[in-house]
């Protein structure tokens, strides 16, 4: 059997049998393997570098040792990698035009609380101008609607907002201080993978207790940068004809190669919950997560769906107690699951 597949203007011919055996499979999987690594590659190597790259390599090193157990500091903790937000598609280098993908980071920001509050150190990789830790319960303009002029012309947290915008504030300070909180920002699709691999390959040294918590709605499609446009695209040239082009499934890559170890979730979001349930069993299969978070749009904030190879969890928020949220009960079992996984010992459940 011959297959053919275009990289890069070039056709490439894998030849294989897939009658040889039981473990033909392999070989049949192999070829397919092949071309996702070039296609990552590609986009790598394709993509803009990071600006600050040196930078945000040195926090996640000095992040991830000091939570190390050979760091003699705090000892062994778990660490757990949380995405959040939207990432953008730039439609031109210089970028004026771009495509968005739906997410507040409500979910997130939320989940990062509660990682924190069970003694997780938490990499906290976020959507710039998201929502943010510590930050949920804040009318929408806190900077405005939180403070206030005094009679001296002094300003103020208005009495209103004091009791929450001290608890953010401690809160916030709090994990940073004790160096629990490590806080990455990101916008486009590029800078979101490019991030996640420099915080998954260094998390291989964390085994089992490593997490990743991949709660961002990630571009499924993407303008590659070597034929994007450089300036804004001119209106006047009539109506927009682009080509976009599937982003590489990096949840492969990121369970076989990055971080293997590694507890991993992801999240499907669908509109029609008469397929729900179906598309998280095949990305659970697809990408070998651990388990996969189900949620439908209209009702995600009060129930979701947790898929395990053997199991659908069912998920709600209480209603009947004030300020609770399904991220309150979604985490305990997340946290118990992992607890589970690391007694079994990484190799069982990998």
């Amino acid at each position: 059997m011959v297959n053919r597949f275009m990289f890069r203007g070039i056709e490439i011919q894998f030849r294989f049998d897939v009658t040889l055996s039981m473990d033909s499979t392999n070989e049949i999987e192999a070829p397919q393997d092949m071309l996702l690594d070039m296609e990552i590659t590609s986009f790598f190597d394709s993509a803009p570098p990071l600006k600050d790259g040196i930078d945000i390599d040195r926090k996640i090193t000095e992040f991830i040792e000091r939570h190390s157990p050979l760091s003699g500091n705090l000892g062994e903790r778990r660490i757990v990698c949380v995405t959040s937000g939207g990432t953008t598609v730039p439609l031109e280098r210089r970028c004026v035009r771009f495509i968005d993908n739906f997410s507040s980071g409500h979910r997130g920001a939320a989940s990062t609380e509660y990682f924190l509050k069970a003694g997780y150190g938490v990499i906290f990789l976020y959507r710039r101008g998201s929502c943010q830790p510590y930050c949920r319960f804040l009318p929408d303009d806190p900077f405005l609607e939180c403070f206030e002029f005094t009679q001296e012309s002094n300003v103020q947290v208005s009495e209103s907002h004091f009791e929450v915008v001290k608890k953010a504030i401690s809160n916030h300070h709090a994990a940073i201080a004790e160096g629990m909180l490590l806080k990455l920002p990101y916008t486009t699709i590029f800078e979101y993978l490019q991030i996640l691999h420099k915080i998954a390959v260094p998390m291989r040294t964390l085994g089992g207790q490593g997490m990743f918590y991949l709660a961002a709605a990630v571009s499924d499609f993407y303008v590659p940068w070597n034929s994007m446009a450089e300036h804004k695209i001119q209106s006047a040239s009539g109506p927009l004809d682009m080509r976009l082009v599937q982003v590489p499934k990096m949840l492969s890559m990121l369970r076989k190669i990055w971080a293997p170890l590694a507890f991993c979730i992801s999240f499907k979001l669908e509109t029609d919950s008469n397929i729900l349930l179906q598309k998280a069993d095949m990305a659970l299969q697809k990408y070998k997560m651990h388990a996969v978070v189900a949620n439908e749009l209209s009702t995600r904030k009060d129930e979701v769906v947790v898929v395990t190879s053997n199991e659908r969890i069912s998920v709600k928020r209480d209603k009947a107690v004030a300020g609770d949220d399904v991220e309150n009960h979604l985490i305990k079992l997340l946290v118990d699951r992992h607890s589970l996984y690391i007694k079994a010992g990484p190799d069982h459940g990998a």
